[in-house]
Formats: structure tokens, C-alpha cells, sequence
């Protein structure tokens, strides 16, 4: 069989791009299908983590993303009519990833920047005005029916394909997948403004929680603002498109169209769905395509970025055929309990804001004010699927969470750990070197997989070795109660060895998990 490209991506968004940089780095050609004949121009998304700058760190020139996202915020407030503080989250914290913990951008420059990096990547074609028509799903490959804005129609063949098309996503229509929707869904006017002379917002994002008008005030990047208007009982979603009603939510900022442009006004409905599978054979999706949340945590754009991040390193396995495809039904089960988590963080964070009734807004303030309310969810990490369940135990122990990146010196060049050193398989140690515990069979095995032994020291810098500029790896290490620790390409933590003696059985473990077709021969 003849391929045009290893895997077809239909979707040319954030999550498409990512995928597509991140697999077309691996060696694997990828072609782009897009309907729509040019990038949408207005902003959608307007924040993204520090776990998201990692992964933006490893397709794309991080100093081009830094100049498009906003100052580092103060605090995200919720307050109620009065103007007094619900909850209070600080978003000026540095995030474990090495980047500032809440960024806040314009989503069509963030796409300008990734699609620079994909135009110039020889293994990515990017094919705009291309509208998908049919699929025929073969044991194989799939063929993609596409049609250009000139009626032409092309048929692609592919060893995968994966939908990043959206929420009325063509691949899904595919699949046999059926959806879970929990019901909670509000209508919302998103208004994004260009305020023509600066001015301090403090604090620089607010949920105001008024029965009155549930209001989302938000940083919208560089230059510009954010401002989300619940739907109440009694309007249509005609009479929040009027734009005159947009100057009219704005009155109360002082804000008009003699002091600001309104770029874009559309109403949006915020859902919580998900699919409960999202690979069907060769057809897998990623982003808006598997999952909708409410935007209260800021996590929708994230999660599509993770889903791209978690199915790259899978796919890059199983095209290279060190794997069977069967890891990747790994990708469901570790991305959806993930993103069922953060809709429930949404969910909960939803349900403060959008009260319309003054009687139980004033019950909801109280509850606050004495403390009776639930503490929101932890942020998720990963639970189940490809990691070390022994080092799970306790329920505190690393394996599942995010892996920290810090700044190091290594070769004579200092900067972020995976600018410096590396991305992809990684094991770690702050004792000593980790090859000098593994066997040959388990080193053949780490380069089966690309994976790299790293020891990052404290204290003294010699050949090979990593140096700990801020002493912070050897801190994570302690606070964790390990010498050694395995990290997947997606900077999750695969498992911990508490003494690197440990540490092979642990690189034993993880060939059992991820089934390398040339099989390890392990030691008892």
C-alpha cells in the first residue's frame, strides 16, 4: 500500500497544528485538510497554562509566542454584587513547567505563529479551502474524500486519521462513539475589545457574580479585553447579536465606540460533553471534536493542546512500528478521565456564577462568607494507563502528575531543561548517572524508544552531567521521595524509583506497558 500521508489531519486549528508539528519533527508526513479557505481572523481562546507553554516549547519559536501573550496577571476574582470577593484564585504564580502559570493571548496570533512553523516544515502540506466529504475506513488505511473551493474533487489515502474539525466534527460522524452530554448549558455574549488608550484593570480578570447579569471580565492578550454577558430569561439569543445591546452591557465600563473597537460579538452556548471513545480503528479525534467544557477554568484550547501532545508520542510508536496499535487506546483512557475532571472543575465554577435569582445568589454569598462552601476540585492529573501503578502508592506518589522543567546548564548552553537537553522519554536522577544501573537489554530498549539517561547535579558540573542552576531538581526530587523518575514525551510521570537501585525494574516495568514489538529480555 501506497500512502499520501502517514496520518491526515482534518482541521486546521490549534490542536491540528500542534499534531501536525509534533509528528512532521518525528520524521512522519502529514497532510492538513481545511474547509474554510483562510485562518479565522477574530479571537476565540484568550488563556493557556504553563503545562501548554511547555508543549508550545517543543513545535514552535517560544520567543514569537511570548511577544503576542499579555503581562503576567494579579488574581482571578469572583465577587458578587457588591463587589465583594467570593473566591480568589492567584494567577501571578510561576507554573512547574518553567513558564508563568496563566498566559493570556490573541488565538489568531498564537495560530500565526503555528502556522509559520508548519509552512515551513517539509513533511506538513497544508491544504486551506478543502472540505471533507466522505471517509471509507479500511483495515489499513482510510481514504478521505476531499473537495476543493473549485469542486475538485481529490481522494486521500492515509494510515490515520484524526479529527480536529471541532464540535460538529465530520471524522466523529464516522464513529460509532456515542456522546455524554450533562446538560448544563448557558447561552453567553462574548464581546472582544480594542480599548484605544491603556488602562489598569484591577483586578485584571473578574467574574461578577450578579443575578442581576452573571459578567466575565477578562484579559483578551496585548491591547486588548474580554467581556462575557450570560443570556437571562426572557432575551433571545437575537437580541444579545444586536450590536447596539453590546454598547449597552458596556456602559457600565465606560466604554463606547468613541474609546474602543468591538472586534467581535457572537453568542456562544457552553456545553460539558465528551466522547466516550475517541479512537475507532484508524479514526481518532483531538480537541473540540471529543470534548466541550464550559470556559470557567480557561481549559478548553488546553485540553485539545494535550490531547495532540498524549496521541503524538502514541502515534509516533506505532507508526514506527516499535509498538502495536492497540497503546493507542491508551489516548481515551488517559485524556477523557482527565477532561471529565476539569468539567467538573468548570461545572463547579459555573454554577457559582450563573445564578439569575436574587434569592439564591444571597444564599450562595452567605455560604461563601461562612465558609460552608465545597473546596473546588483538585486540578486533575493523569490516573490510569501508561504509568508505574506501584509508585500511585501512596496516593501522593509522583507517577501521574507533571513532571517540573527548570533552568540547567548542559554542554556549555543554559536554559529550560528541554531547550538544553531534550524532550521525549526521559529518565532522571539527582544520585547518579542512570545508565550505570541498567543492563545492555535495558539501555537497546531506551533507544528503541529514543529515550535519553539523564543525571542533573547540584553541586558540580562534569562531563555528561546536568547542572541544577537553581537547585530546584534536587528539591522536587526530595519533596517526591525519589532518586530516579521516569518522564514520558507528554511531561507526564511515568513512575519513581525511591533508590536508583531501583530503577531497572522500573525500566522493565514501562517495556510491559507500552508492549514493544521486540520484546526486552529482563532480568529476574
Amino acid at each position: 500500500m501506497t500512502y499520501d500521508y502517514d496520518v491526515a489531519i482534518v482541521g486546521y486549528g490549534p490542536v491540528g497544528k500542534v499534531l501536525a508539528l509534533n509528528l512532521a519533527s518525528k520524521g512522519w508526513k502529514i497532510g492538513i485538510f481545511e474547509k474554510f479557505p483562510k485562518a479565522y481572523p477574530l479571537p476565540r481562546a484568550i488563556v493557556f497554562d504553563d503545562e501548554i507553554a511547555r508543549i508550545l516549547q517543543s513545535v514552535c519559536n517560544m520567543e514569537e509566542v511570548i511577544e503576542i501573550t499579555a503581562d503576567v496577571p494579579d488574581f482571578y476574582e469572583w465577587r458578587n454584587a457588591s463587589q465583594e470577593v467570593l473566591l480568589k484564585i492567584d494567577w501571578s504564580l510561576p507554573g512547574i513547567s518553567g513558564w508563568p502559570g496563566t498566559n493570556f493571548f490573541s488565538q489568531p496570533d498564537l495560530e500565526a505563529v503555528l502556522d509559520k512553523g508548519c509552512l515551513a516544515q517539509p513533511l506538513i502540506e497544508v491544504n486551506m479551502g478543502h472540505k471533507a466529504m466522505n471517509l471509507v475506513h479500511e483495515e489499513d488505511h482510510v481514504e478521505l474524500h476531499v473537495q476543493t473551493q473549485q469542486g475538485v474533487d481529490k481522494e486521500i489515502k492515509a494510515r490515520y486519521v484524526v479529527g480536529c474539525d471541532g464540535a460538529n466534527s465530520f471524522v466523529r460522524k464516522y464513529m460509532e462513539t456515542p456522546v455524554t452530554d450533562l446538560g448544563f448549558m448557558y447561552d453567553w455574549l462574548i464581546l472582544d475589545l480594542i480599548p484605544h488608550e491603556e488602562r489598569v484593570w484591577s483586578p485584571m480578570n473578574m467574574q461578577l457574580c450578579d443575578p442581576a447579569r452573571p459578567t466575565t471580565i477578562a484579559s483578551g492578550g496585548p491591547g486588548r479585553r474580554r467581556f462575557e454577558f450570560m443570556r437571562l430569561p426572557g432575551e433571545t439569543i437575537d437580541d444579545l447579536k444586536d450590536e447596539a445591546f453590546a454598547w449597552k452591557m458596556l456602559e457600565k465600563w465606560d466604554l463606547n465606540p468613541g474609546n474602543c473597537t468591538l472586534e467581535r460579538n457572537a453568542v456562544y452556548t457552553f456545553k460539558a460533553q465528551w466522547a466516550e471513545s475517541w479512537r475507532e480503528g484508524r479514526l481518532l479525534l483531538a480537541g473540540d471534536s471529543a470534548h466541550l467544557m464550559p470556559p470557567f477554568m480557561g481549559q478548553g484550547m488546553c485540553s485539545g493542546l494535550r490531547d495532540a501532545q498524549n496521541l503524538a508520542w502514541k502515534l509516533d510508536l506505532v507508526l514506527g512500528e516499535k509498538v502495536e496499535e492497540e497503546i493507542l487506546d491508551t489516548y481515551t483512557e488517559e485524556r477523557k478521565d482527565h477532561v471529565k475532571a476539569l468539567i467538573d472543575m468548570s461545572i463547579f465554577l459555573g454554577k457559582v456564577i450563573c445564578i439569575t435569582d436574587p434569592e439564591e445568589a444571597k444564599q450562595r454569598d452567605e455560604a461563601f462568607f461562612a465558609g460552608n462552601v465545597p473546596p473546588m476540585p483538585d486540578f486533575p492529573n493523569l490516573q490510569s494507563g501508561i504509568l508505574d501503578r506501584d509508585s500511585l502508592i501512596p496516593a501522593s506518589g509522583p507517577a501521574g502528575n507533571l513532571s517540573m522543567q527548570g533552568q540547567v546548564e548542559f554542554q556549555g548552553t543554559t536554559g529550560l531543561f528541554d531547550d538544553v537537553v531534550g524532550a521525549g522519554w526521559t529518565i532522571i536522577s539527582t544520585k547518579s548517572h542512570p545508565e550505570r544501573v541498567l543492563s545492555q537489554e535495558e539501555m537497546e530498549f531506551l533507544e528503541q524508544i529514543q529515550g535519553r539517561c539523564v543525571y542533573v547535579s547540584d553541586d558540580s558540573l562534569q562531563q555528561g552531567e546536568v547542572l541544577d542552576r537553581q537547585g530546584a531538581y534536587a528539591q522536587y526530587f526530595k519533596e517526591n521521595d525519589c532518586e530516579a523518575m521516569i518522564v514520558r514525551p507528554d511531561f507526564y510521570i511515568f513512575g519513581a524509583a525511591k533508590h536508583l537501585s531501583d530503577l531497572p525494574k522500573l525500566v522493565q516495568k514501562l517495556a510491559s506497558k507500552i508492549a514493544v514489538t521486540n520484546d526486552l529480555i529482563v532480568n529476574d
